[in-house]
């Protein structure tokens, strides 16, 4: 029953697509077997045969002596030099070379190309031909189908002929209309060149939009050559109709180079240009775009406007393997002004990081010497005040075993020298070691003991320049010692609960450490503190190493997880006291300033494959307030999902902390698919945040950041879309407004 189901609609689906105006160019599939490959027997070229000879068998022969005739019938196959043929019947004039076969054919050549067709035509030697109604199969995909074609010296020339990547199948493997094929008057396939030329082409998408194609070629397969791709088309409001058409040179198949004329309605037109290489040791690229026009800056008070000003960024990255153990990577971001990427919608980062880096990686220890500088693209930051760093060194190494069995060393030497334009410098050293030794209690208990020593020199300059006095330590030269030691313990109880299996692990950590001499020293890697679930055991709240956290403490918690046949649930919770009265350098709203800290932990929550939830919270200690309100959700399938998330930041900072800053943000995405290849899509953000959270802020508590809402069709071979986009915010000459995306994309159509 289910066979006969299959076969009705396959005939209703051949019924439809003959009901169909088209082409009569036919890509679907023939009944035809391919012809098995058959070597010549090594004896039978000893004997005198040769590779060259045309070997052939059937199911019957007829030989006319008097015309030189030979008659084959019934599974003929013949076979030379890698060319192959089977058909029903082929006669054979054995006086002109003429072979003329007909039924069921199917040529193929070395290169695993196959050839069908009604009736053929060919020389003796298999190598050239004329074929009606032919159907080429590509070994490198694709295929070819014409009302007539011919194949001289290799070259296969297609007259009324069509050509398309795509499947011409659909997933019960019924015939099925390809997405886009090009039909031509003439098609002429090149096997060595691996390219197609056509002549009075069209690309017809869907059977019902047609783009003429004056003069158009593409390779066959994945490879790569010299051509037009697809072209960009856009609309924003600040550049007007935007058309990109890029053209890419091949160098060598390993390199190339992409031309980019961007024309703009509202706008002086662009130039991008990129080079991708890759070599034996690695890959690298280079990006850049050029333009001259108008240019605002982004000062608060008074913005200056430059006329035609030019324009452009550079963006080069790479990384290469020397041998299994040494590599070097790097990339270089720049931007001619802090506005450029937004108004051509390039990019939204408001941070340009550079970066070169080499590696040295084994299985017990790593190494890394690099470099970095960033350029800021915020609004108000002065570009002096940004540091670079050069060099940075960091050196680890594992050391198993030490001291008693099971116990592990951990041993690090690392320096650093920052700098800056107009701002403060600071340069350090420090070596430390860390060893734990993790052993399992009788009754189940997992301790882990640890020792921490460090030694820092620290030299600082300028530090008047920094405006937080808390960042800025001393000038001259700082020595610090730092010492910690930690007992960390968990106790897993596992048994079954509601028809699933439970898990409740009680954790208890104290760690004890001596007054550190932090303030002398300058923060310029541990200013983001915030107490959360993630660093609550830590050994250092404090993120980098420019702060240290000291005095004794005891941190607490549980985690509790919950599996059943379908949800998993996974919960924790803690908080810590610091036995210490002595008073402490992290700053209020971190939730860890007070000697009993706030309460912090997360709840997990998964459905199948079809929910996840996340939800993240810190409670102030005294009357349980949020000050910390996070969810992630996402709901749905590959296809159809949606993406939810909301944050909270209530800490009540002090404003002067500029990477503290309180926030509360609102975020959606989505996308429902309706039919097997189409979807429609959306995201957008809302600041939520006002006065409450941030006093220096200028939001109103529901301001629209950006939001974006489109459709998309993408199967085997076609990718269509057209995306709205707006944003709300204006920023210099990138100005708030609409823009308009039409993708249209050809997969498999090569380079």
């Amino acid at each position: 029953m289910k066979r006969s189901f299959l076969l009705a609609s396959c005939a209703l689906a051949a019924i439809l697509a003959v009901a169909t105006p088209a082409g009569a160019q036919d890509l679907q599939d023939r009944p035809t077997d391919l012809p098995s490959p058959t070597e010549i027997p090594s004896n039978d070229i000893k004997g005198g045969a040769t590779a060259d000879q045309v070997r052939f068998s059937a199911d019957g022969i007829d030989y006319d002596s008097k015309g030189d005739i030979v008659t084959a019938r019934g599974d003929v196959r013949m076979n030379r030099g890698g060319d192959r043929l089977r058909v029903d019947t082929i006669v054979w004039n054995r006086e002109t070379g003429l072979v003329t076969a007909t039924g069921n054919i199917v040529v193929t050549n070395p290169g695993g190309d196959a050839a069908y067709g009604d009736t053929i035509e060919l020389t003796d030697s298999l190598k050239d031909g004329v074929i009606e109604n032919m159907l080429v199969v590509l070994d490198q995909g694709g295929r070819l189908a014409a009302d007539r074609g011919s194949r001289k010296d290799g070259i296969v020339t297609l007259d009324d002929a069509a050509y398309t990547p795509c499947s011409v199948v659909d997933s019960k493997n019924c015939p099925k209309m390809p997405s886009w094929k090009i039909t031509a008057a003439r098609v002429v396939y090149d096997p060595v060149r691996q390219r197609i030329f056509y002549k009075g082409a069209r690309v017809n998408i869907f059977g019902i939009a047609s783009i003429p194609l004056p003069a158009f070629s593409n390779p066959v397969g994945g490879g790569t050559d010299s051509g037009f791709l697809t072209p960009d088309l856009k609309y924003s409001r600040v550049n007007g109709a935007e058309a990109a058409v890029p053209y890419y040179f091949r160098i060598a198949p390993n390199r190339g180079l992409t031309i980019t004329p961007r024309l703009f309605s509202a706008a002086l037109p662009m130039l991008q240009a990129e080079y991708q290489a890759l070599t034996t040791k690695g890959a690298y690229r280079v990006l850049a775009y050029g333009t001259v026009s108008d240019r605002t800056d982004t000062l608060a008070v008074n913005p200056q406007t430059a006329q035609n000003a030019f324009r452009g960024y550079f963006d080069a990255s790479g990384r290469f393997q020397f041998d299994p153990y040494w590599s070097i990577s790097g990339s270089i971001r720049v931007t001619t002004d802090r506005t450029f990427l937004r108004r051509y919608d390039i990019s939204r980062g408001d941070i340009l990081r550079n970066t070169i880096k080499i590696e040295r990686i084994d299985a017990n220890s790593y190494l890394s010497i690099a470099g970095w500088a960033v350029q800021t693209l915020r609004v108000g930051d002065r570009q002096g005040l940004q540091p670079f760093a050069l060099p940075e060194i960091d050196y680890r190494r594992r050391v198993n075993d030490v001291l008693i069995d099971g116990g592990r060393l951990n041993l690090q030497v690392n320096s650093l020298a920052i700098g800056r334009a107009a701002g403060q410098n600071s340069q350090r050293a420090f070596a430390s070691a860390q060893w734990d030794l993790r052993r399992i209690t009788p009754l189940g208990q997992e301790v882990t003991l640890t020792a921490f020593a460090r030694g820092d020199i620290y030299n600082a300059g300028n530090t008047v320049a920094t405006s937080v006095v808390s960042y800025r330590g001393e000038d001259g030269f700082h020595a610090r010692a730092i010492g910690a030691v930690a007992l960390d313990v968990r106790w897993p109880l596992i048994g079954q609960f509601l028809g699933g299996t439970q898990r409740l692990t009680p954790r208890v950590q104290i760690v004890a450490s001596p007054p550190i001499n932090n303030l002398a020293i300058p923060n310029e890697d541990s200013r983001a503190v915030d107490l959360e679930d993630s660093n609550l055991f830590s050994l250092n709240r404090f993120p980098g190493y420019d702060r240290v956290e000291d005095s004794t403490r005891v941190t607490y918690g549980v985690d509790w997880s919950l599996a059943l046949p379908d949800f998993t649930f996974d919960a924790n919770i803690g908080q810590s006291y610091r036995l210490s009265n002595r008073a402490t350098l992290l700053p209020d709203g971190t939730g860890l300033s007070d000697s009993v800290s706030d309460i912090v932990g997360r709840n997990v929550l998964r459905y199948k494959d079809l929910v996840t939830l996340t939800h993240r919270y810190r409670l102030d200690k005294d009357g349980l307030a949020l000050r910390r309100n996070e969810l992630d959700a996402t709901i749905g399938t590959r296809g159809t999902y949606l993406l939810l998330g909301y944050l909270r930041l209530n800490r009540n900072i002090t404003p002067s902390l500029e990477d503290l800053r309180d926030r509360e943000e609102a975020r959606v995405g989505g996308r429902v698919q309706f039919a097997r290849f189409w979807s429609i899509f959306g995201s957008a953000v809302v600041d939520l945040t006002d006065r409450r959270e941030d006093p220096t802020s200028q939001a109103n508590g529901f301001t629209p950041v950006r939001h974006r809402i489109g459709f998309a069709y993408e199967d085997d071979c076609l990718r269509l879309g057209l995306t709205w986009k707006r944003d709300y915010r204006d920023t210099g000459d990138a100005r708030r407004g609409d823009s308009f995306l039409l993708t249209l994309a050809f997969k498999n159509l090569g380079r």
